[in-house]
């Protein structure tokens, strides 16, 4: 069974950056998808970004032109670059592996202070 690590998340001040990094524990050789969701409390679980094997990606119109979410040249692990950050995208933020079923991560905090 695959796990997922991720990691990068802390405190940054409105404006700011943060990059998560999340890494697969083995290497991922079939058509896959990796990405990032968030959940505020009180809220649901939400998409932020998505990335194919194929590098296509996909983000949620919240984050559009200021996350960018990448892969690494092993393409078992996955970035989030957040830039401009705003006290809303205060959250848990989940990595995200779909091969046939879904792989989450642990979560990390992501707090953003105005």
């Amino acid at each position: 069974q695959v796990q997922l690590v991720e990691s990068g998340g802390g405190l940054a001040q409105a404006g700011g950056s943060l990059r998560l990094s999340c890494a697969a524990s083995e290497s991922i050789f079939s058509s896959n998808t990796m990405g990032w969701y968030r959940q505020a409390p009180g809220k649901q679980r939400e998409l932020v970004a998505t990335i194919t094997s194929g590098g296509s990606t996909n983000y949620a119109d919240t984050v559009k032109g200021r996350f960018t979410i990448s892969r690494g040249n092993a393409k078992n692990t996955v970035y989030l670059q957040m830039n401009s950050l705003k006290p809303e995208d205060t959250a848990v933020y989940y990595c995200y592996l779909r091969i046939i079923h879904v792989t989450w991560g642990q979560g990390t905090q992501v707090t953003v202070s105005s």
